[in-house]
């Protein structure tokens, strides 16, 4: 027999009654009925039951074990009574009698208990992360993951993909967060940059000929902690594919991602291929934001024609000056209390706006603050532009454009989720195209990339050179599901003349760029295939299909808000004759001193 065990301690079934086994996990629970002792022993793959009686000269040995300490068993399997099988268990029918105990490694007492899914401090939860990840709900989510990332590799294989590996060592790039770097011991005052992402170098990869790349790539970014991701590093799936337009990028991942949420979305329904395309202006139209949840059925329209000239002086004021009107239809909720509009009212000012004005259809009349206000003409033209009917009611928002698709957009979750309105186990999904090529930044006052800058413009060159740049649209395309962006790509722009202009129109000069990006410009050079791509995010991924809300749940050793290992003390401090090796002298700010 073996020395630990000849089974795991999810494998025995009631065909297995009668057997001599072997057990070796971790001491999950202990029960003691009197003259019984219940032993569950947990390992990797499940639970069984172990039982001693009190007569046997193992039982204070048994007894004494603390949870958590780790033991082989072995003895029997012996069917269970009828009253005593557990349901809930795969190896619920059986148990094993304790004929032999011997401990592997004694436990310490807890700082927090494993088998029960109560919630703990996160602190404690990152600290003692090696125990959490031994609870039911945490280890499920990292084996799903590791399957998640397995059917990826599959899928993408057979399509075509092959998977390569990138420098994670390499020079600084503008992504959009700040880089990690690394200082460089043999190249005093030099850095290294760890990748925000794979991005030059997976369009190198097309540019030497491989045609189909992917890679489950880990990307870096000293950026603050959200829900949707952790401070650090994350996960996404890459790829980079040649001769491709934007149309045979989403044929190629739409199945890939279909697959994946039919495989391991337990029964919940995704969206069918192929999956909607909806344009930027269009989502903030009709949805108020870039990333819209398609679960939700309410659909935003502008109104701002409607109240135009009309005698509710504070939205035609707004109109006359560049606002906008954003209205809400909401169907059948004429019949709901004046509680629940006064309720909508309260909510839009704690987000800081005057409120939430709305208009009722109810017996052919029209009702609210705002009804009076219009007449029959104005009134059936709003009806008309917000499709409207008997029974319905509408809000609205107004405000600068920007600030009315935010609020409209929050204000249209807000009553799908007030009135239960969001579809239920189902995964919507949706690309969002046409992006602009570039914004105008507030701050600097000057014309930024609004996405990606490695971008193909539309219309190429002769847009770039003879078309105000704010109105420029580029060949990038996020994809989106139930309101979480699980990824960005674009057509790439590999044509130097077209990669000068668009940096020189974002003030970057060509020996800028040169000193840059001058690997992959130079590659260019030499002969680059027309090529895209995009990167869905692995966690994003993995926390949608397990229902979580916070990525922290589905990576193994994730860090804290304040982008801390807790477990490992990382960032810790160097040791000063390694900082002088690096050739690297600290200037702390005073809060820092004092620590």
């Amino acid at each position: 027999m073996h020395a630990y065990r000849t089974e795991t301690c999810g494998a025995l079934r009631l065909a297995d009654a009668g057997r001599t086994v072997r057990l070796a996990g971790w001491v999950h629970r202990k029960r003691d009925h009197g003259s019984l002792l219940f032993v569950d022993l947990r390992d990797h793959y499940g639970v069984t039951q172990c039982v001693i009686d009190r007569s046997s000269p193992l039982f204070e040995i048994a007894d004494a074990q603390r949870l958590e300490s780790v033991v082989s068993i072995a003895g029997t399997v012996v069917k269970r009574s009828p009253e005593t099988v557990n349901p809930k268990l795969p190896t619920g029918e059986v148990e094993v009698q304790i004929a032999e105990l011997q401990l592997l490694s004694e436990a310490e007492p807890l700082p927090m208990p494993v088998n029960t899914e109560a919630d703990y401090p996160e602190e404690m939860r990152l600290k003692y992360r090696f125990l959490d990840l031994r609870r039911e709900s945490i280890h499920a989510n990292i084996v799903l993951r590791s399957k998640v990332i397995s059917s990826i590799r599959r899928r993408m294989i057979e399509q075509g993909f092959m998977e390569f590996q990138t420098p994670i060592l390499t020079a600084s790039s503008p992504e959009g967060a700040r880089d990690y770097l690394v200082p460089s011991r043999l190249h005093p005052g030099k850095f290294y940059a760890l990748p925000q992402a794979p991005q030059q170098f997976k369009q190198l990869l097309m540019v030497a000929g491989f045609d189909r790349y992917f890679q489950i790539a880990p990307c870096f970014r000293d950026e603050a902690s959200r829900a949707d991701r952790s401070p650090g590093e994350f996960y996404q799936l890459d790829f980079e594919m040649s001769f491709v337009t934007q149309e045979d990028v989403f044929a190629a991942i739409e199945p890939v991602l279909h697959g994946i949420f039919v495989e391991f979305g337990g029964g919940r329904v995704a969206t069918p291929l192929p999956f909607p395309r909806i344009t930027y202006e269009d989502a903030l139209l009709r949805y108020g934001t870039d990333k819209p949840d398609l679960r939700n059925p309410l659909v935003i329209s502008e109104a701002g024609e409607v109240f135009r000239g009309s005698g509710f002086r504070v939205f035609a004021g707004a109109v006359e000056e560049g606002g906008v009107v954003r209205a809400i239809a909401v169907t059948g909720v004429a019949s709901q209390p004046r509680s629940f509009f006064d309720k909508l009212n309260d909510w839009a000012r704690g987000e800081g706006a005057p409120g939430l004005g709305y208009i009722v259809f109810a017996e052919g009349a029209a009702k609210g603050p705002i009804a009076k206000f219009l007449d029959a003409p104005r009134l059936e033209r709003l009806k008309a532009v917000a499709g409207l009917k008997d029974g319905d009611a509408v809000f609205f928002v107004c405000d600068k454009k920007p600030a009315a698709e935010k609020l409209a957009g929050a204000a249209r979750t807000k009553i799908a989720h007030e009135l239960g309105l969001i579809e239920r186990n189902a995964f919507r999904f949706c690309w969002i195209v046409d992006f602009p090529m570039y914004e105008f930044n507030e701050e600097t006052r000057k014309i930024d990339f609004s996405h990606n800058p490695f971008s193909m413009p539309q219309g190429g060159l002769e847009a770039l050179t003879t078309r105000d740049p704010l109105t420029i649209k580029a060949f990038q395309y996020d994809i989106v599901c139930n309101g979480v962006e699980l990824s960005s790509g674009a057509i790439r722009n590999h044509r130097p003349e077209i990669m000068y202009k668009a940096f020189e129109i974002a003030g970057y000069s060509a020996a800028e760029v040169e000193a840059r990006f001058g690997g992959m410009l130079n590659a260019f050079k030499y002969g680059a295939p027309p090529h895209g791509g995009s990167a869905p995010g692995i966690d994003r991924i993995v926390m949608l299909l397990a229902d979580t809300p916070n990525i922290r749940e589905v990576v193994a050793f994730p860090m804290n808000q304040q982008a801390q290992d807790l477990l490992m003390q990382a960032p810790s401090e160097v040791p000063p004759e390694r900082l002088k090796e690096l050739h690297i002298r600290l200037a702390l700010p005073p809060a820092a001193k004092k620590d």
